[in-house]
């Protein structure tokens, strides 16, 4: 699985949930993780989540930490499963990085909380030739339109921060296929 942590400020709004948009931006062909600090607003033609479009929610953050997965296949299923998976790696990750005062973190669905603070947005969909996933964790809290937290609350860097994640995320990856290759048949 490829990998690319952007070092330039990129705001999401929605089109880098398009297939192959790592390639088509980076030149990243394959499965891949992209990692990017930027602000997030996402118009409602962007949105690929029908339920925030029926209630009209507003998706907004100055600034958040950005990972866009793909994979090559088209089992929307899995790519929740692995959207899932990827909440709890950064949750794990969360928890093992250093910080002042002790939270309440936890996972519910694809989204993770403190308390009744929210901290992550998150979205899986099937295109023609993969599946997307975007996750995004505040950085910057202030001026949301739901109550949320961010990295700068727990006095959190998001570089390193993201680039943890990517390593588990990844090797995480590697493990379901080795897991694969090792195990035989029953008879």
């Amino acid at each position: 699985m490829l990998s690319v942590f952007i070092p330039q400020r990129l705001n999401y709004n929605g089109a880098q949930i398009e297939s192959l948009w790592a390639y088509k931006k980076f030149g990243i062909k394959g499965d891949s993780i992209v990692g990017f600090i930027g602000g997030c607003n996402i118009p409602f033609d962007k949105m690929v989540d029908e339920e925030d479009k029926r209630h009209k929610s507003k998706i907004y953050s100055r600034l958040m930490l950005h990972f866009i997965i793909e994979h090559f296949e088209t089992d929307l299923e899995r790519a929740i499963l692995r959207q899932r998976l990827f909440a709890c790696i950064v949750k794990d990750s969360f928890m093992s990085f250093p910080r002042t005062g002790e939270s309440r973190l936890k996972r519910i669905g694809d989204d993770l909380y403190d308390g009744a603070c929210k901290l992550s947005i998150s979205i899986a969909t099937v295109r023609p030739v993969s599946t997307k996933i975007h996750f995004g964790i505040n950085i910057d809290s202030r001026g949301t339109p739901v109550k949320t937290k961010g990295l700068k609350d727990y006095q959190i860097e998001p570089r390193p921060f993201g680039l943890e994640v990517i390593r588990r995320y990844i090797a995480e990856m590697d493990g379901i296929k080795q897991a694969r290759y090792k195990t035989n048949w029953v008879r």
